[in-house]
This record gives C-alpha cells, structure tokens and sequence, in this order.
C-alpha cells in the first residue's frame, strides 16, 4: 500500500481501504436519510455491523426523525460486530442542490461535534457525496479538508481524523485539492 502524508501534525491521516475495517472510535455512513441502510457505504456498514445498527437507526427514526435525517445532520449509533466502537450517520448533499457546499461542511462539522459531544477521540471519514450523490472529488476535497482543519484548530479533543478512501484514485484526487495548512 502506498504511504500517504499526513496533516496537522499527524492528526489526520489519509488512508486507502475498507472503512469497516477501522479501529476507531466512530466510523461516519454516509447514509441516506432514512437511516435503513442502502448501497455503497451505508450498505457495507450495516452488512458489517449487522442488525444492531438497523435497530437503533429504526428507533432514531421513531423518536428524533420521523421524516428521516435531514441532510447535514449526525446521529450516533453502535457499531456493532465491526470493530469500531460507533457509528456517526450523516446524510450529504446531492451535488447540484441548493446549498450543496454548506451541507456537505455541515456534515463533516456536525460529525466531528457529534464525536466530540461523546468523548470520542478517533473518527474515520469515507468520501461523502461523492458516490452516487455526484459530488466532485475535488470539489470534495477542499469543501472536508477546509471543514476538518476549523474544527481541528478549535478543538483539540479529537485526536485523529481519518480519511479512508475505497479506492487509490480517489485518495489522490483528494491529496491533488485539500487545502489543509
């Protein structure tokens, strides 16, 4: 595996593999907002963690979100046979719609509060709304990166963010346009 560098003083690392393999803290789904699992990483979660992530994420909907979550925002739910101790859902923004920059900030702000709210000091990103929301990697790249380093600057209770990249392509695309400092 190639070696990738690393940023704010080593507080964030970029990474090419399978996010249910991370021992962290939290992973983040990008999930859509019926919270019931669906494709690309949202349905490698739930099939890694198993039905005790379908569970809470039915109760959530039952108690807090009706309607579904609404883009942007970031519940915590367990992991379950994965690994990782929870799970942050997140739903980003299909590209193209109203506000699509500021929602996908969001998503990354509200999951690193989510994880800090819990006391969790190691969290694992996939690529949100890239997929099949359509989002470009570039695009991506400077809209998390710029997200990731605010939130790190002010807080120092998250002690390593993860970039986890399914594929080589894409990590690179990232490393071509972040703008960590």
């Amino acid at each position: 595996m190639a070696a990738f560098p690393d940023f704010i003083g080593g507080r964030v690392a970029v990474k090419v593999g399978d996010i249910t393999r991370e021992d962290v803290d939290a992973l983040v789904n990008a999930a859509n907002g019926s919270l019931m699992g669906g494709g690309g990483v949202d349905g490698a979660i739930h099939r890694a963690g198993g039905p005790a992530i379908l569970d809470e994420c039915k109760a959530i909907r039952s108690s807090r979100y009706p309607k579904g979550l609404p883009t942007g925002e970031a519940v915590l739910t367990t992991a379950g046979r994965m690994t990782a101790r929870h799970v942050i859902h997140t739903v980003g923004p299909v590209y193209g719609s109203v506000d699509a920059e500021a929602k996908l900030a969001k998503c990354y702000r509200n999951c690193l509060a989510v994880a800090v709210d819990h006391g969790l000091a190691t969290i694992a990103f996939p690529a949100i709304s890239t997929g099949v929301y359509g989002y470009p990697r570039e695009e991506a790249a400077i809209v998390s990166s710029r997200a990731i380093q605010v939130h790190l600057d002010e807080s120092p209770r998250i002690e390593q963010v993860r970039l986890v990249f399914f594929a080589a392509e894409d990590a690179a695309a990232f490393l071509r346009h972040h703008v960590f400092s």
